[in-house]
């Protein structure tokens, strides 16, 4: 007993007291294009990006296609684009989600005073993998750990769609999927809602051309939350979230 008590010791505080003000350290999170002027005639950072999130004319970067691979800062001559460890990088719109030069932050995600007050203080998380690696499906279990507790503010996930507000979608949305993911939303009851979560579920990722998806599900039921990232950090889903029920802290 004594021993079992001495590794808790050492162990410390694990969990996360303000999850809003929580900075990881070493992560890539929220870019910067910065003001100066590029090079003439240098595209290198639209050449490297093999996700075709970067715009010239001026620089401006789609976080729903970004996999934060830096690889766009690394060449860039001027260091014209740099990764932050912010991890507030939600949207209520997909076109929210493109960084512009000079931005030193991406819109508010608008708090829904009607989701709010239906699910301000519980609300129930139905999780669908349609094709994806399992890299956003290992974040999106982490947040019922010890450090990021989600269930602290009343929101959890769930086994069976009868019992999910929302659903959290995941993956490039492959044709395969497409019939159980249909299943899925079907067995929700209403109201319900869809978030968005990884760069492969807003605009299909890397694997965006590939005929091998159908993302028609996304066209008939628009998400009312975008969480970029490849995985997303588990605190871009609890501040996007939180911002969404209007949730302080």
């Amino acid at each position: 007993m004594l021993s079992i008590f001495k590794v808790k010791r050492s162990q410390g505080k694990q969990y996360i007291a303000d999850l809003r003000a929580a900075v990881p350290q070493g992560f890539a999170g929220r870019p910067v294009v910065d003001g100066v002027a590029c090079q003439a005639g240098c595209a290198a950072c639209v050449e490297v990006c093999g996700t075709q999130a970067i715009q010239l004319d001026p620089v401006r970067l789609d976080l729903g296609r970004c996999v934060f691979c830096q690889d766009c800062a690394v060449v860039c001559p001027v260091k014209k684009i740099q990764f932050t460890p912010d991890t507030h990088l939600a949207a209520s719109t997909a076109e929210g989600l493109v960084v512009a030069q000079g931005a030193r932050a991406l819109p508010p995600v608008a708090v829904s005073q009607a989701l709010r007050d239906m699910f301000g203080r519980s609300l129930k998380l139905r999780s669908v993998s349609t094709g994806g690696c399992n890299a956003c499906e290992l974040e999106l279990n982490a947040l019922g750990n010890v450090n990021f507790d989600l269930g602290r503010y009343g929101i959890e996930f769930v086994a069976s769609p009868r019992h999910a507000d929302a659903l959290v979608l995941s993956g490039p949305l492959t044709a395969n999927m497409d019939q159980a993911l249909e299943l899925c939303w079907a067995g929700m009851p209403e109201p319900k809602f869809v978030i968005a979560f990884g760069a492969c579920a807003i605009s299909g990722g890397p694997y965006q051309a590939s005929t091998a998806l159908d993302r028609a599900f996304l066209t008939r039921n628009v998400p009312v939350l975008y969480l970029p990232g490849c995985p997303p950090h588990p605190l871009t889903f609890v501040n996007g979230i939180m911002d969404l029920l209007g949730i302080q802290r």
